[in-house]
């Protein structure tokens, strides 16, 4: 898979339905506040890029809200149907 970096950090993109990852607005969007997420999961609807932070169960800052097991649920009922999105994962050293 490829590898991205944003903010000093290095990412792997997991998913990339419908070619939905611009790097750019990634960057562009991204802030610190997501630097603790394992995975970060972004949805476009109406041209809007949306981001969402998910973890493992392994990650200190885990909560049920934010499982990464739970992101297909979140695609199918919290975001537009058929809408493109993608998913990285921090790469951590």
């Amino acid at each position: 898979m490829p590898t991205i970096e944003i903010n000093n950090h290095k990412y792997e993109v997991i998913k990339n339905y419908k070619d939905a990852l611009n790097v750019e607005e990634l960057q562009e969007k991204v802030t610190d506040y997501f630097d603790d997420f394992d995975y970060i999961v972004g949805d476009i609807a109406y041209n809007k890029l949306r981001l969402k932070g998910f973890n493992e169960k392994t990650n200190k800052n885990y909560k049920p809200l934010n499982d990464v097991a739970t992101v297909e649920d979140y695609i199918n009922n919290s975001c537009a149907y058929g809408c493109k999105w993608f998913m990285i994962k921090q790469i951590r050293d």
